[in-house]
């Protein structure tokens, strides 16, 4: 088995609520920048252990998030040794096939991979995000008239396939990354929970 990954997903985006590209239409905006976090909790790639480790996708997404193009900025967790770091960047490439496959095929070019200290929170409902300098989240889903968290299920995208999301909003949203042509700073947009188990 090449990989075996389950954790957790925090999103956030430029998209409002709910961010329309879940369901294979145009971003709001026409254009949607979004962060998207996978916080590995357990997992091995290839027989190394990957535990502990979250990888970000920083994302520029042109139009119509089916057709891909993507832009995008890879963030790796800095406890992450040099070997644990190619392994997620040969998952996360399409390299070892799986579910991983396809979302990495909507990439049309990676402007950088950068190291940097990750902070993965996620206290009850709410979640944070910190990744260095560069990006600042915090969320928390939506709660539905029995008090559980609204969630999707079987759409046509998905960062987390064969997993429900967890529909919400981010009370802040920001990033600075100007090298890559990054600068948001947005409250009450978008934003995504779930959990994800991946295999190949």
């Amino acid at each position: 088995m090449a990989y075996q990954l389950e954790g957790k997903l925090l999103e956030v985006c430029t998209c409002n609520i709910l961010c329309p590209c879940w369901v294979g239409e145009d971003p709001d905006a026409g254009i949607c920048d979004g962060v998207l976090a996978w916080h590995i909790e357990k997992g091995t790639v290839d027989g190394m252990n990957v535990s502990g480790l979250t990888f970000v996708v920083l994302a520029h997404i042109p139009g119509n998030i089916l057709k891909g193009n993507w832009r995008v900025v890879v963030y790796v967790d800095d406890k992450a040794t040099p070997q644990q770091q190619e392994a997620l960047l040969k998952v996360w490439t399409g390299k070892l096939g799986g579910p991983l496959k396809d979302l990495s095929q909507l990439i049309g070019e990676v402007a950088g991979v950068e190291r940097a200290p990750i902070t993965f929170q996620v206290e009850g409902v709410k979640g944070t995000l910190k990744i260095g300098k560069a990006i600042e989240a915090k969320l928390a889903p939506f709660q539905g008239a029995q008090g559980k968290s609204t969630a999707l299920h079987d759409t046509i995208f998905t960062t987390i396939p064969g997993s429900p999301a967890y529909v919400g909003k981010a009370d802040s949203y920001k990033v600075n990354a100007p090298k890559y042509g990054f600068k948001i700073d947005l409250k009450n947009h978008n934003a995504i929970q779930g959990s994800f188990r991946f295999k190949a």
